[in-house]
C-alpha cells in the first residue's frame, strides 16, 4: 500500500505543501519552478505571481547587489554547492522586511551537471526583532548603569565601578570578597580588561575544586613521571598566564601547604613544576576572590597571615543584593528579556505585587538566585506579565518560625486579601503561611 503511495507523482508535492518552512525550486538560471504554500505565506507572493520569474524578485540582501546600472544578481550557490543556516532579509510583496534562515543545495543530473537548486526558508522575523530589542535595551543600560558586564544604579554599584577603575590602574594584587552570586568573577574580568595587561592572558582557577596535589599540578605544572598518571609534561596556569593575570577563586579554601607555595611564587616571581626543581620566571598579576572572612580565617589559623597581606593590597567588597534593593527591578527586567528570548516567550513586565515580593526577599544566592527565580517564573507564566502566582514558593518564606504566623495581624491579612482580590491561595502564599493557617486566622478575626 505504501509503495503505491510513493509512486504517486503527487505524493512529494503534497508533502511540500504541508511543510511549515517555505520551499522554492529554481533552475540553473534562477527562474522559479516551484513555490509551496508556506513560501506564499512568508513572502506574500502568490504562486502564479512568481512562477517562471527570477528569484531576484524576492530582493534578498544575500543574492542581490546594487550597482550603477541597478540591482544585479549575485548568487554564490552554484559555485559553493550549498548554503547552510544563512540569515538573510527579503522584501515581501507589500515591501515589508522579512528575516529568514536560509538553507539551499544545488540539484544535479546523474552525470553531475547542475540543473537547478532547492531552497528552504524559515521565518525568523519575530526572533530577530526580539534580538534587536534586547540589544537596544543593552545599549540604553550601558549609557548610565552598565559597566563591563556589571549592572546597577545603586550607590553600592557606582562605588564598585569606581573601585574597579582604580584597581585596573595598578599592578598590585587584588582581593575581592563577597557572598556567592554577587559577581566576583565579573569584577575580576573587568579589572583585567581595563588594565595594561588586557592584551595578555587571563587564567581562572577555583581553589575549592581540587585537592592539594591536583591544585599544585594545575597551578604550577608537572614533569612527566613525577606522580602516578603524569604521562607527559604539563605547563601550569601560572606559566600560561605569564604577562597577564590569574584569577584564583575561593582562595579561602586553599589548603595550608598550597598557601605556603603560593606565597613563595608571589615573593620570588618564579614557579617550580612538580617533580622539577628548575625555577621558571613568571610575570603575573594576581586577582583573588573568596566568600569567606579571611581576617577571621587568619584568627582561626586556617589562612596564613603573611599570605593574607600579600593578596590583600587592594580590597574590593561586592555588595549582596539585599543591600541594593533599588537595583532589583533593573536587573530583573534585563535578565527577563534574555530569558524570554531563550524560551521563545513574550514576557514584557513583572506585576507590581510580584515585584514587591521580590524586593522584600533577602536573596541569599544574590543575582545568581534572582536569575534562577526569573527562569522559574518565565516557565510558569502564561501571559506577558509575571504575577505573584508565577513566583517560586521560596520567595514567600523568609525563615519564619512556627510562632511567627501568630504575629500576622488582622489589618495585614485584610490588605493582602484585598491585594489579591480575595484569592486565599495567593494571600496565603504572599503571607508565607499555609491555606489552613490562613483559614484559621480568618475565622479567628471574623473575616468573611
Amino acid at each position: 500500500m505504501f509503495d503505491k503511495i510513493l509512486k504517486d507523482p503527487n505524493f512529494l508535492v503534497n508533502i511540500f505543501e504541508t511543510m511549515r518552512d517555505g520551499l522554492m525550486v529554481v533552475d540553473r538560471d534562477g527562474n522559479i519552478l516551484f513555490f509551496n504554500k508556506a513560501a506564499e505565506e512568508i513572502t506574500g507572493y502568490r504562486r502564479d505571481e512568481v512562477m517562471g520569474k527570477q528569484c531576484t524578485l524576492l530582493d534578498s540582501d544575500t543574492c542581490v547587489v546594487l550597482t550603477e546600472s541597478g540591482r544585479q544578481k549575485s548568487c554564490d550557490l552554484f559555485k559553493t554547492g550549498s548554503i547552510s543556516n544563512k540569515r538573510c532579509r527579503i522584501r515581501s510583496i507589500n515591501g515589508r522586511a522579512v528575516y529568514l534562515l536560509k538553507n539551499a543545495v544545488v540539484l544535479r543530473e546523474n552525470n553531475g551537471e547542475i540543473i537547478g537548486a532547492v531552497e528552504t526558508m524559515t521565518d525568523i522575523t519575530t526572533l530577530y526583532m526580539k534580538e534587536l530589542e534586547l540589544e537596544e535595551l543593552k545599549q540604553e543600560l550601558r549609557k548610565e548603569y552598565w559597566f563591563m558586564g556589571l549592572l546597577g544604579k545603586s550607590a553600592h554599584m557606582q562605588r564598585l565601578f569606581e573601585q574597579i577603575r582604580n584597581a585596573a590602574m595598578s599592578e598590585a594584587p587584588v582581593l575581592i570578597c563577597g557572598e556567592s552570586g554577587t559577581g566576583k568573577e565579573l569584577v575580576a574580568n573587568a579589572i583585567h580588561s581595563l588594565s595594561r595587561r588586557k592584551d595578555g592572558p587571563f587564567l581562572k582557577m577555583n581553589c575549592a575544586a581540587l585537592n592539594e596535589h591536583l591544585l599544585e599540578s594545575e597551578l604550577f605544572g608537572h614533569k612527566k613521571g613525577s606522580f602516578t598518571g603524569a604521562t607527559c609534561d604539563r605547563t601550569g596556569r601560572f606559566e600560561v598566564a605569564n604577562n597577564g593575570s590569574i584569577f584564583l577563586d575561593e582562595i579561602g579554601d586553599m589548603p595550608m601547604m598550597m598557601q605556603a607555595k603560593l606565597l613563595r611564587v608571589l615573593e620570588e616571581k618564579v614557579v617550580e613544576r612538580v617533580g622539577d626543581h628548575r625555577p621558571i620566571p613568571v610575570n603575573i598579576r594576581l586577582i583573588s576572590a573568596t566568600n569567606k572572612d579571611l581576617h577571621n580565617q587568619v584568627a582561626l589559623n586556617k589562612f596564613r597571615e603573611d599570605l593574607y597581606y600579600r593578596v590583600n593590597s587592594i580590597f574590593i567588597q561586592t555588595s549582596p543584593l539585599r543591600e541594593r534593593i533599588e537595583d532589583i527591578p533593573m536587573l530583573s527586567f534585563h535578565y527577563l528579556k534574555k530569558i524570554s528570548v531563550v524560551n521563545n516567550k513574550d514576557i514584557r513586565r513583572i506585576g507590581p505585587h510580584a515585584m514587591e515580593i521580590m524586593k522584600n526577599y533577602s536573596w541569599p544566592g544574590n543575582v545568581r538566585q534572582l536569575i534562577n527565580a526569573l527562569e522559574h517564573s518565565a516557565i510558569t507564566c502564561k501571559g506577558d506579565t509575571i504575577e505573584v502566582s508565577d513566583l517560586p514558593d521560596y520567595l514567600f518564606h523568609k525563615g519564619k518560625t512556627e510562632g511567627d504566623e501568630n504575629h500576622i495581624d488582622q489589618e495585614k491579612i485584610r490588605s493582602t486579601l484585598s491585594m489579591h482580590k480575595g484569592n486565599r491561595t495567593l494571600t496565603a502564599k504572599h503571607l508565607g503561611i499555609s491555606r489552613v493557617t490562613l483559614w484559621k486566622r480568618l475565622k479567628e478575626f471574623g473575616i468573611d
